[in-house]
């Protein structure tokens, strides 16, 4: 790995290596690991993710290196410099039309994707359910047997280069439409309900307490989260903007597979 993180980062400081066959060489070997799984964009270290700058460097120099190409699958065409992925039935996942992923991405044994988009770079671990119009970003990570409701969109991020991506950790359960971006971790077995949407700026608050204990750029382990707004004040006047509202934490006997529902019942809060 050291050999090829060092001609990488050859390539990425002068661009002209990029002509050589042996650069070319090395990059798309990096992108193969990605693809088996075998390499990824970052890992868990301990209680944090490590971020492998020089990886997401070798997915934005792939890029330039390949060349615009007509693909035809059936009635259908793509034009585009990426190939798709394939040998599903090799790997142990299901996939139902209209669902793509690019090669680049890995999906583990397991792995349903419903018609959904998973990019280059991406990992989604086994069990895992991508749910219908659902998008997992470039090199956005995601655990094992989480669930990403119809419509999710995971943020993906290739620059700037030290930014971290998304990480959603095992047994997540992501509702309908949920947004989630700009690196923001979910930690496991938490719940969002349904229109969560959370960026760097985007203040979670924990509300199930005798007092408010507020949250940036992650969710804790186990919380429920639904949709919430608190009153901000401006030049022209105060006003509503929008922040996600810990209201619990899921219950150690709830089963990791239950529906968005069952979860936010015990609650009392319709989504």
């Amino acid at each position: 790995m050291e050999h090829l993180k060092g001609k990488i980062e050859e390539a990425w400081n002068n661009r002209e290596l990029l002509k050589s066959e042996g650069t070319q060489k090395t990059i798309r070997e990096v992108i193969e690991l990605l693809d088996k799984g075998k390499l990824r964009v970052a890992e868990p270290d301990g209680d944090n993710w490590k971020v492998n700058e020089w990886v997401k460097k070798a997915v934005v120099l792939y890029f330039p290196i390949q060349k615009m190409e007509t693909i035809e699958v059936g009635p259908f065409e793509f034009h585009d410099k990426m190939k798709l992925k394939t040998n599903y039935a090799d790997l142990g996942v299901r996939v139902v039309p209209h669902a793509v992923a690019r090669y680049g991405a890995y999906l583990s044994k397991g792995v349903i994707m419903m018609p959904s988009y998973v990019n280059i770079g991406a990992y989604v671990d086994a069990g895992t359910m991508v749910d219908t119009w659902a998008t997992v970003g470039s090199c956005a990570q995601i655990g094992k047997d989480v669930h990403l409701s119809g419509g999710v969109g995971i943020g993906g991020v290739l620059e700037p280069l030290q930014a971290a991506p998304v990480v959603i950790e095992d047994g997540c359960f992501i509702g309908s439409r949920c947004i989630v971006v700009e690196g923001i971790r979910v930690r496991k077995e938490a719940v969002l309900g349904a229109n969560v949407v959370l960026t760097k700026s985007t203040k979670i608050i924990d509300v199930s307490g005798s007092e408010p204990i507020e949250y940036k750029g992650e969710v804790p382990e186990r919380s429920v989260v639904i949709p919430g707004s608190y009153t901000k004040e401006f030049s022209a006047g105060k006003y509503n903007v929008p922040c996600a509202l810990i209201i619990g934490k899921r219950k150690a006997s709830t089963d990791l597979k239950t529906s968005l529902n069952d979860a936010l019942r015990e609650y009392d809060v319709a989504v």
